[in-house]
């Protein structure tokens, strides 16, 4: 018999007729055996792991996957819902574990899409039953299959063996079957494959309760902000998680392919198709597409001015971000950020000190207010801390603070692509994919690192230069490192 780990293009071209045939076979056998075993070679992106590591999190019960199209959201689901139904996991697994046989629902749109989805990725093609069990579920674990009535090549259930030596089931619906084809008995997961009307979601989370199993959402956000995507990304209803994954977190696209791509679809489009941003339509605050203003990380020249902006916060995250300035085609960029809930003062300080402790620091307006517990003033108990703060709150240089002009200021920016932003920064992108209007007021959610960039920009003039720290002593100002330690130590590169 051949041995094809000992094949060579030479060996195979002194191979005899009779062995060629023998050698097609294996490779059609190993094919298939592979083929039937799809979910022992899922090796997932950092965002999928994202996702899967949250399902993993005893105070997460509802997940929800955004991503843009063809990027391996429905994949994820799949795989992960292909071990929980088997009890096979890999050894390094970070989500959550069923030692036991579960029952779990899954399904989208309609019959069509649920065919051509979620069972195509679970069981194989659907119009090849041949081909049954080369989806995520293993050819050996399926046991039986339930046709459905009315849908050529649609399966109502599958049952699948459980590694505990127990039966597994796995039901299938469509949304457009309404909330009663939802309504079966307890389940341990469900699992929507495109955003589900707000009722049959609802039913979804009913028929988890008792168990207190999971909800997932895998989707392409091109509803816009329908109350499911409220649910998750505006009231973040306790036990929610959201993991947003983009064209350039798949990583089997080039940059070539990626800019081809995105520049494919339809301009209305393309920021929910290709990042995964639920499309805002007029309400987006900055309607500027995200490739204008996202730049790979570079090193900050010396002689540019930086600036350390800063929104303060306790219940709602604290928030700092990092400038730089290139003056000479009056170019800003936001080379780094920092975002954090109840974080005192003290372990802030350490934070943005590190980024550089001669770095000045602006801030809003509201760090004059005194704070209720200690009676100082925000801004002065940053400054005793060993923060560089400006002597004053961030204004125009007209002296005026208004949030609209701030605004308008980063929107023109944006445009003219004079305000960039590092594409490592994911938490200043996930703010902005977010940022809208609702009856013409921005809503002031997740805003905290725009925050902190509107008042970088109104002081942006005030910043300082690496070259300035070391040559001018600015101890009234900024507090210097000591003269024999580097520099770029103290900034913490």
């Amino acid at each position: 018999m051949l041995d094809l780990s000992q094949l060579t293009p030479e060996l195979v071209q002194s191979l005899s007729l009779e062995q060629r045939v023998e050698l097609m076979e294996l490779l059609e056998r190993r094919k298939l055996l592979r083929a039937r075993n799809r979910l022992a070679n899922y090796s997932p992106y950092p965002k999928q792991l994202e996702f899967h590591a949250a399902g993993g999190d005893p105070t997460v019960r509802e997940r929800l996957f955004m991503a843009g199209n063809q990027l391996g959201k429905t994949v994820a689901g799949a795989s992960e819902f292909a071990m929980h139904l088997t009890g096979r996991y890999p050894k390094a697994w970070p989500g959550k574990k069923y030692p036991y046989a579960i029952r779990m629902i899954a399904g989208s749109e309609s019959a069509e899409l649920t065919k051509k989805g979620v069972q195509r990725l679970l069981v194989g093609p659907p119009e090849l039953q041949a081909e049954w069990g080369t989806g995520m579920i293993p050819y050996d674990s399926i046991r039986d299959t339930a046709r459905r009535q009315g849908v050529p090549d649609a399966l109502a259930s599958v049952t699948v063996q459980h590694e505990c030596g127990d039966l597994s089931v796995v039901q299938f619906a469509s949304y457009d079957q309404g909330r009663t084809k939802w309504q079966a008995d307890t389940v341990n997961e469900v699992w929507f494959d495109e955003e589900p009307p707000e009722d049959v979601y609802s039913e979804g989370l009913t028929r988890t309760q008792a168990t207190g199993g999971g909800v997932t959402v895998t989707f392409t956000p091109l509803l816009g902000m329908s109350n499911v995507v409220k649910r998750f990304l505006h009231d973040k209803v306790q036990g929610t998680h959201v993991t947003n994954m983009t064209i350039h977190d798949a990583l089997h696209y080039t940059a070539d392919e990626v800019e081809r791509i995105v520049a494919a679809y339809p301009a209305h489009e393309r920021e929910a198709r290709a990042m995964g941003i639920p499309m805002m339509g007029s309400g987006q605050v900055f309607p500027v597409s995200e490739s204008g203003i996202r730049i790979d990380p570079f090193p900050i020249p010396s002689h540019w001015p930086r600036l350390c902006a800063l929104d303060f916060g306790w219940g709602h995250p604290a928030a700092a971000v990092w400038l730089a300035w290139d003056r000479d085609t009056d170019t800003i960029y936001v080379y780094d950020c920092w975002r954090g809930s109840e974080t005192s003062v003290p372990m802030q300080a350490i934070i943005i000190k590190g980024r550089g402790v001669w770095i000045p620091a602006a801030w809003p307006h509201d760090g004059l207010q005194h704070d209720k517990g200690s009676g100082q003033q925000l801004a002065k108990q940053y400054k005793d801390a060993g923060v560089a703060m400006l002597a004053e709150h961030a204004k125009f240089p007209d002296g005026s603070i208004g949030f609209e002009a701030g605004i308008s200021a980063m929107l023109t920016r944006f445009q003219t692509r004079q305000l960039r932003v590092f594409s490592t920064l994911t938490d200043w992108f996930g703010e902005f994919r977010m940022y809208h209007r609702k009856d013409g007021l921005v809503v002031k959610i997740d805003d905290d690192l725009l925050s902190a960039t509107r008042v970088g920009l109104m002081a942006m003039r005030f910043g300082k230069s690496e070259i300035e720290a070391r040559g001018h002593p600015m101890s009234d100002i900024v507090p210097m490192a000591p003269v024999h330690q580097p520099l770029d130590a103290v900034m913490g590169y």
